[in-house]
């Protein structure tokens, strides 16, 4: 058992029928949440608004990063595309391979990650976040952009997180400190483990086209949902 893969072994337990539980995830600047163990198995029925629309544009060979337990992977790979998963947690990339024989799995962080050209990239469960600070954001995007194929494109949900730190006034109370009201650092449990604290980032819109074009891509809006987003990013012509 890893200690520091919290995702990892849940998906792990949930897939051994080994008594999986939801796991917590603790903020530095907010309650504590749960992410449930069935929202990470969950089948395409089950997918949130953008991520059903996000579906609907991907083509040709596509590179999931971030996979955790697959469940894009698994849509995409049964209508019959060639898929790829990048996943760091141990545990949920031995569950790929076993769930997922036909398809490519790396274990890579995806700033080292060098291998393929990709028609369509998927960025989910705000996996723009993976920049982690405000600051790392374009450099993140040139990097995931150099695996695109010619055409293609990066598919990247986030939500404008602006409306946590309001008051009843309508004024922001987050640190005044802080770089950019998005910026939040998180750590993980499951049962007797933790992942230890990490940065993770959420994205305006206004902000997130501000970068993607110093990235040398152009954002189109795909569809909001409250205060969440998808867009498409391509290389400029």
């Amino acid at each position: 058992m890893n200690k520091k893969d919290p995702i990892g072994n849940a998906i792990w337990d949930y897939h051994t029928q080994n008594n999986p539980e939801d796991i917590v995830v603790e903020s530095d600047l907010i309650d504590d949440d749960f992410l449930p163990i069935a929202h990470l198995m969950r089948a395409f029925e089950d997918f949130p608004k953008l991520e059903a629309i996000a579906m609907k544009h991907c083509k040709g060979r596509i590179l999931d990063v971030g996979a955790a337990a697959g469940p894009h992977a698994k849509y995409l790979s049964s209508k019959g595309f060639d898929v790829s998963t990048l996943e760091i947690s141990p545990l949920a990339h031995r569950y790929l391979e076993e769930v997922l024989p036909k398809v490519k799995h790396y274990s890579t962080p995806i700033l080292e990650f060098n291998i393929g050209e990709y028609d369509t990239i998927l960025l989910l469960m705000n996996g723009i976040g993976l920049a982690g600070i405000y600051d790392e954001v374009t450099p993140f995007l040139e990097h995931v952009a150099s695996l695109l194929a010619p055409g293609g494109s990066i598919l990247c949900d986030s939500t404008d997180v602006q409306n946590v730190f309001e008051d009843e006034e309508g004024g922001l109370w987050v640190d005044l400190n802080a770089n950019y009201y998005g910026e939040f650092k998180f750590n993980m449990k499951y049962k007797d483990q933790e992942s230890g604290w990490f940065n993770w980032v959420y994205l305006d819109v206004k902000n997130l086209e501000k970068f993607a074009k110093a990235a040398g891509l152009t954002l189109t809006l795909l569809e909001d949902d409250e205060n969440s987003f998808l867009v498409q990013l391509k290389k400029q012509i």
